[in-house]
């Protein structure tokens, strides 16, 4: 939640007039943690330190339809970002990939248990 810059300059005055960190945060109803980050910055932020990094859809959609049974950590490796990016990339599309295990890359079929007869 963000206040408003008049709200914390009358905060920030409180303690310009003799209240204490703690005092102010029992009065103004806030943490005493808050009051010391607008000590030292009283403007919010309104701009990010780095732009945001997305991984373009189509581009993702294109590798899945060329590897459909790559790891995350592959689809990283080729796409130059983040394990975590492309979990999250790929809940944003509702893409959830189940492993067959009849193909997987990390067991054989016999390790794995699976027959191919019926």
């Amino acid at each position: 939640m963000t206040y408003s810059l008049d709200f914390r300059k009358q905060v920030l005055k409180s303690l310009d007039e003799g209240m204490t960190f703690a005092e102010a945060a029992k009065f103004y109803n806030l943490s005493p943690t808050t009051i010391q980050n607008w000590k030292r910055r009283v403007h919010s932020k309104t701009t990010r330190q780095t732009k945001p990094y997305k991984i373009p859809d189509d581009v993702l959609l294109n590798d899945v339809k060329e590897h459909p049974d790559d790891y995350q950590y592959e689809r990283a490796r080729r796409l130059n970002c983040s394990k975590t990016g492309i979990y999250h990339a790929l809940k944003r599309l509702g893409i959830s990939q189940k492993k067959d295990l009849r193909t997987s890359k990390s067991l054989s079929d016999q390790k794995s248990g699976v027959s191919g007869k019926a």
